[in-house]
């Protein structure tokens, strides 16, 4: 038997002397995952456009909306990958002379590299957009938090009390005051209610001196007498700090639902992505072992002195 120089046979000092890596079965079943993906992820696009309705229940709810888009999402991650990994598997060059246990190990970490490779791919593609929509409905449940209040607070007068140009209102105001308010537009009283609610709803309550000022305005423009006037304020200014405090609470439980569904979506992903990553290897396997069973034949009218090497 032919021996190297060395003492050891061909094919073992052949086999020390090369990679075990295949890059390009990895690469290979790396693209075609990625393929996959991409046309699965546009026909679960188009699916889920075509079951949710704009009109009010009608079409998917939102929580089957959800499952079916995880579901989906793993049902991918699983074909795309498997598939990757069989081509990975089958495709790789074929170990001479390698104990049972090293080609099993070769065959899991060829299909694992071309699930990461193709996931690599996938996340420089679709990531970006994925990541941005999630984090743009945390961002809006939480500016919700801010603007849901503003905007309520908008409807009682804040808007003119946070503009630049009458940020001074309410003092300008005050050094006007009369205890006979005199007759003004209605314009010009609501602008004065509007900026005493604002600055009370932002600190710490009506004080009494406002209360008795907008109970005179009241009084004079409804011919309500002065108690009946502060009635009106206190049920008024109530009724407004209610609405703002159900503005705010919404708006906290919006943002508390929205940093809720980006949890679960990311570790939904995860979840997905770690069973892609198995059903690649275990592809990759399958596919070594359907490579390694391949029977060469060979015909007798090709008959030739040259010396063909094996096939690896």
């Amino acid at each position: 038997m032919n021996r190297s120089s060395e003492g050891f046979y061909p094919a073992a000092d052949e086999s020390s002397t090369l990679s075990g890596v295949s890059w390009g079965a990895i690469f290979a079943g790396a693209a075609a995952a990625a393929a996959l993906s991409l046309i699965l992820v546009l026909l679960g696009f188009g699916l889920g456009f075509s079951a949710v309705s704009p009109w009010a229940n009608e079409g998917v709810s939102a929580k089957g909306l959800g499952i079916s888009t995880i579901v989906w999402l793993a049902v991918t991650q699983i074909v795309a990958s498997g598939l990757g990994g069989y081509i990975a598997g089958r495709l790789r060059v074929k170990w001479a002379n390698m104990h049972g246990d090293e080609v099993y190990f070769r065959d899991t970490a060829h299909g694992f590299l071309a699930w990461c490779v193709a996931t690599l791919v996938t996340a420089t593609l679709v990531v970006g957009s994925v990541s941005s929509i999630v984090s743009g409905g945390v961002q809006a449940g939480a500016s919700v938090a801010g603007g849901a209040a503003t905007a309520m607070t908008a409807a009682a007068g804040t808007a003119a009390a946070n503009t630049s140009s009458d940020q001074y209102g309410y003092f300008v105001d005050s050094l006007f005051r009369d205890d006979r308010p005199a007759a003004v537009s209605d314009d010009a009283a609501r602008g004065t209610v509007t900026r005493i609610f604002a600055r009370s709803l932002s600190n710490n309550g009506l004080s009494a001196e406002d209360r008795t000022y907008l109970a005179q305005l009241v009084a004079q423009r409804t011919n309500l007498t002065q108690a009946d006037a502060e009635r009106r304020v206190d049920e008024v200014y109530a009724r407004t700090q209610k609405a703002i405090a159900d503005a705010k609470l919404a708006a906290q439980q919006a943002a508390d639902t929205a940093a809720k569904v980006a949890a679960w979506t990311a570790l939904w992903m995860f979840i997905a992505l770690l069973a892609g990553a198995f059903f690649a290897s275990l592809a990759a396997t399958y596919g070594g072992r359907r490579r390694d069973a391949v029977v060469y034949l060979e015909s007798d009218a090709y008959v030739t002195t040259t010396t063909v090497p094996p096939v690896r």
